[in-house]
């Protein structure tokens, strides 16, 4: 069960756990590495991170890795992670593809009469949380059939079904009596996975479920992962349903473990300037996603229902199990657009995932970000006219590379958005670090979002 801030364990420290999460390829090893490199800078007094600095209002912060005790998680390997980046030339960090964690140990002077109380000790605990897993919440909300009947629609669209033709083909094969047959849902399954595989990485989707099935968790994987969608009321659709079941029972389980279970604050990862310019289906798939993630973490936090008793109980909001209380949800690589076109980039994460006040359970912020800034921003002058660009390295060329991709929109996109190219984006390299990232890491708005996330705390 989470503790809300300022409640000490018996080492005298409060703790807080921030869950990191995205969408596929949004940048999470980065924004993780970043965000601890300029954390410890800023608490051996860097100016690593404005907006941070400006809510303490003068007051110190000493910031210190802490040891990983006694913690089932994996530690997240900050130090090979941030040697990447400073090295010469700087690499990126190797994505991790299972849960780590990071803890630091935050001492913030106090201020008014609780200065002589001493300094404020806080536990934060940066957990590296899969963001295929994340997208298995909505599910919680979908019987079987209801999934099985929107899944299949959706793969049989035009744009997609040549992807699933062969999962398609088979599935339609079935004859409407198929019996409970393991062969069968083990073949199923295969073909339904390597779906979803190519969907990932020829088509660029990322709402794609289950999220296991491309992310399994660790260890050898349970009988009952072998599913996919079907319909109808024949031996194997029942076999099928209850394997679904018992998946939707383990993503609950899983939203009160000790891992995730302890998020009190979450980040989500969006990296939608790419999905501008792979087009309208993964634009469309990607909104669909963030604003799937939105509503399942708003309303009632589905998995209390993991917990049926915890439903007629007047709990406050920090007792609930998984009762995240601050979201903030950020578009990564604003470094790629110009500096006036970030605010748009922002108000598109926002339109994305705004729900009606009564729907929020917890507060809510977006963002647009570069966790590592690679590029500086210049005009460039592109058919006599004068243009805000970006310029940075590609990886592998020394020299400096112009970019432009096309102006961002601030909401939704219509119509005259999508008869103009979105241009592809240039694979930047960070930018060299000096003292080996000792003086922190080059980042847009990655202070503005650590203030807003430890804002209560500060």
């Amino acid at each position: 069960m989470g503790l809300p801030p300022g409640i000490p364990f018996l080492s005298g420290r409060s703790v807080l756990r921030v869950g990191i999460t995205g969408l596929a390829r949004a940048g999470k090893t980065a924004f993780l590495t970043s965000a601890a490199a300029n954390l410890l800078a800023q608490g051996a007094g860097m100016p690593a991170l404005p907006a941070l600095a400006a809510r303490l209002a003068g007051r110190s912060l000493r910031v210190s890795i802490a040891p990983s005790g006694a913690s089932e998680v994996p530690r997240f390997d900050y130090r090979a992670h941030l040697a990447a980046l400073a090295a010469d030339p700087p690499r990126w960090p190797e994505r991790t593809g299972a849960v780590s964690l990071l803890s630091l140990d935050l001492d913030i002077a106090r201020q008014g009469f609780a200065s002589p109380l001493g300094p404020r000790a806080v536990r934060l605990e940066l957990l590296d949380y899969p963001g295929e897993w994340l997208l298995d919440l909505p599910l919680l909300a979908q019987d079987f059939p209801r999934w099985s009947a929107a899944t299949l629609a959706r793969l049989e669209q035009p744009e997609l079904a040549p992807i699933a033709r062969e999962f398609l083909a088979f599935a339609r094969g079935l004859p409407a009596r198929a019996p409970a047959d393991d062969t069968l849902a083990a073949t199923g399954h295969r073909l339904y996975r390597a779906t979803l595989t190519r969907l990932r990485d020829e088509a660029g989707l990322s709402f794609l479920q289950p999220g296991r099935f491309l992310m399994p968790a660790p260890g050898p994987e349970p009988p009952w992962t072998d599913f996919f969608p079907m319909v109808g009321t024949s031996g194997l659709v029942g076999l099928l349903a209850s394997r679904y079941d018992a998946y939707r029972e383990a993503v609950r389980r899983d939203l009160v473990s000790p891992s995730f279970g302890q998020v009190d604050r979450l980040v989500v990862l969006a990296d939608i300037l790419s999905a501008l310019h792979a087009g309208r289906a993964a634009f469309t798939d990607m909104a669909g996603a963030l604003s799937g993630v939105a509503e399942a973490l708003s309303f009632r936090r589905p998995w209390i229902d993991a917990i049926p008793f915890l439903q007629w109980l007047p709990l406050p909001s920090w007792m609930a199990p998984g009762g995240i209380r601050r979201v903030a949800f950020a578009a990564t690589k604003s470094d790629h657009v110009a500096d006036r076109q970030r605010g748009n980039l922002a108000s598109l994460v926002r339109a994305l995932t705004q729900l009606p006040a009564p729907a929020a359970a917890a507060a809510t912020a977006s963002f647009a970000i570069a966790a590592v800034r690679c590029t500086e921003d210049f005009v460039w002058t592109l058919d006599r006219r004068n243009i805000s660009a970006v310029r940075g390295r590609v990886l592998s060329d020394d020299r400096l590379t112009r970019s432009y991709p096309g102006e961002v929109p601030d909401r939704l996109p219509d119509e005259a958005f999508w008869a103009h190219e979105f241009l592809a984006l240039p694979q930047f390299e960070p930018r060299r670090l000096p003292a080996d990232g000792r003086n922190g890491v080059p980042q847009i708005g990655l202070d503005a979002l650590l203030a807003f996330l430890l804002e209560d705390v500060l």
